[in-house]
């Protein structure tokens, strides 16, 4: 049989039921497949594959009003975080038989408007969001607030949008605890956007894990990046070294951040980490690679993906549901990056 013009009709034939259970039997969805015996799940799906029959995605959605797509919005592609976390969003989504719609903002408000326009006329059935700031006004003004959503790596102030992140403040209470192990006390920081929960949450961590080691922080040892960013690393690590005390250590809001202290210390003539240790948070692929390799706070990249894509499906299937806020663990990955202060045996 032609494969084009094979039908719905002619796989229920074939399988020996009713249009309207193979439908059921073809459906990814878990509750609509749940209302077939698993025996005549199989025959309808041997029926499908020896048609080599594949359903009409438009007609498909005119049905059910759904387009079976997802939209993806993450802030910078070139971040090597994302493509793991997008990943396990993928592959979860699939196994439901939904597809991703990425959009990239490059951080930039105006752009971002423009992706969640766009998905939202291309009538996508939920978005997940790494872009969202602390104060996320943007969904309100794009007349967004009826489509399903998650967060990413990212959580709002008042925790009323699903979410999936790490937990920022134990993570860089342990890269501080790290440091003090070494011996050092002249540890600063390079701390992320404030505006964003990843750049507030790990300087909140860093000052209680000061305080929990004893240490006063010294605000002339903090600086703000604008971005999480290489160059901003490379900025904001070039004010420390300028400084009237130079410090010992450096934490980093982010890998990218502390491979921008990577190059302000070169250049100032130091050595990481003879002269200054650095760590850094995400664990990005690679940072191994980095000479010296990264000490960093890692979390499951991958599993926030699969996460995220469960709470979507959620939210979909139902959109009142409770709103849940999940923290996966951090972990400590030490390597050559951090080494005990000078002077300390």
């Amino acid at each position: 049989m032609n494969p084009r013009s094979v039908t719905l009709r002619d796989v229920a034939k074939l399988a020996g039921v009713h249009p309207a259970t193979a439908s059921r039997a073809l459906n990814e969805e878990a509750r609509a497949r749940g209302l077939v015996n698993p025996d005549t799940v199989a025959r309808v799906m041997r029926a499908a594959q020896e048609l080599d029959y594949h359903p009409d995605p438009v007609a498909r959605s005119l049905k059910t009003r759904r387009s079976h797509t997802v939209g993806v919005v993450i802030p910078d592609l070139t971040n090597p975080l994302f493509p793991p976390i997008v990943r396990g969003i993928e592959d979860r989504l699939a196994q439901s038989g939904y597809v991703v719609l990425l959009g990239n903002t490059d951080n930039d408000s105006e752009r971002e408007k423009l992706v969640l326009t766009s998905m939202r006329s291309r009538r996508v059935d939920a978005l997940v969001l790494a872009t969202a700031r602390r104060r996320y006004n943007l969904l309100a003004e794009l007349n967004l607030s009826d489509l399903p959503m998650v967060l990413v790596n990212r959580v709002v102030d008042d925790k009323a949008i699903p979410s999936v992140a790490t937990d920022d403040v134990a993570g860089i209470g342990m890269a501080v605890a790290h440091l003090v192990a070494l011996g050092h006390t002249r540890i600063a920081h390079v701390a992320g956007p404030q505006a964003l929960s990843t750049g507030a949450g790990r300087h909140n961590g860093f000052l209680l894990g000061m305080e929990a080691a004893g240490l006063e922080p010294d605000p002339a040892l903090i600086t703000f990046a604008e971005a999480f960013s290489v160059a901003e690393g490379v900025r904001c690590a070039r004010a420390l070294l300028a400084g009237r005390v130079r410090p010992t250590a450096i934490v980093a809001g982010n890998d990218m951040l502390a491979i921008g202290c990577y190059q302000a210390i070169e250049e100032s003539g130091l050595k990481c980490p003879a002269d200054i240790s650095v760590v850094g948070f995400n664990d990005i692929p690679f940072s191994n690679r980095l000479s010296p390799p990264l000490t960093s706070v890692r979390f499951p990249h991958y599993q926030v993906g699969i996460e995220a894509a469960q709470l979507v499906l959620e939210r979909i299937q139902s959109p009142n549901g409770p709103t849940k806020i999940l923290f996966l663990p951090p972990e400590l990955v030490v390597r050559g990056s951090t080494a005990r202060a000078n002077g300390v045996a």
